[in-house]
């Protein structure tokens, strides 16, 4: 085959790319767990409590009875919102944002299984995974749909043609 693009009826050129893909998951793994390791220790530093690596991976550590589980659980919250805004920035496409959370977690999954030597198996952590991973797709979902939907500026076309 040529190395002329294939038209497949989209905009967009569609091909598979294995390196633009791991390259993706890579960024986006890499700038989600600094951005939710930065929130993390501020809020440890606002509760005063110690720095720990046990706050990102450590499923017990996420849980309602005090401040420090609480500012965990916003930390992570406001992960997943940032997390959109990573996806809308290093993705950019509306049909691949569900991939890209669910792998972002999936990840996390895997990693705080290896942490802890065992499976996750608290409410806590399963409810605010699930719910990050939902707030991080819809949320870069609609932002990539806004882009993707905005209008073609067709008014600087400079020569009119006659049909």
């Amino acid at each position: 085959m040529s190395k002329i693009k294939k038209l497949t009826g989209s905009f967009r050129y569609t091909q598979w790319d294995p390196c633009l893909i791991i390259s993706q998951i890579v960024a986006v793994q890499f700038v989600l767990y600094l951005t939710l390791s930065l929130l993390i220790a501020i809020m440890q530093d606002l509760t005063s409590s110690t720095r720990t690596l046990d706050h990102l991976f450590q499923y017990h550590e996420i849980h309602v009875k005090d401040n420090e589980g609480r500012s965990v659980i916003l930390a992570f919250v406001l992960n997943a919102i940032i997390g959109a805004l990573v996806l809308w920035t290093l993705v950019g496409r509306t049909k691949l944002c569900l991939d890209f959370s669910c792998t972002f977690y999936g990840i996390h999954l895997l990693f705080c299984w290896v942490y802890n030597g065992s499976f996750p198996t608290t409410f806590s952590w399963w409810a605010l995974n699930i719910a990050c991973a939902a707030i991080t797709c819809v949320a870069g979902e609609f932002l990539c749909l806004r882009t993707e939907l905005q209008a073609i500026p067709l008014s600087n076309i400079g020569a009119k043609v006659d049909l």
